[in-house]
């Protein structure tokens, strides 16, 4: 049975998210924006949101660890904020101290539709 997947959001900022996404591109996690655009894209100085949504098990590739597919609130260097996917590995996931809680979420939601 597939672990729990945490109802929380982490912020992390953007040295860490690459690192994140390079982590997926070393696995070959298929839920990814490339780092190479990633790097060139997002704000140099933002704080990006993660929250898990699935967890995915390729029981078709049993080589490929268990992940959370996480939804991500990214900022760009325009200042715009956009949606993508990120497969994590959980246990990479749950080093990271960017906890915000579990009442987070809804007001991450609210304020990026807010935005648009």
């Amino acid at each position: 049975m597939p672990p729990t997947l945490p109802r929380t959001v982490r912020a992390v900022d953007t040295a860490q998210l690459l690192d994140l996404a390079q982590e997926a591109a070393m696995h070959g996690f298929s839920q990814r924006l490339p780092v190479d655009w990633l790097r060139e894209h997002l704000a140099a100085d933002a704080t990006h949101y993660l929250f898990p949504t699935l967890v995915q098990w390729l029981t078709h590739r049993p080589e490929t660890p268990l992940q959370w597919r996480c939804q991500q609130l990214l900022t760009v260097s325009t200042g715009e904020q956009i949606w993508g996917l990120l497969n994590v590995l959980p246990d990479t996931f749950e080093q990271d101290p960017g906890d915000l809680g579990t009442r987070r979420p809804r007001r991450t939601s609210s304020a990026a539709s807010s935005e648009q």
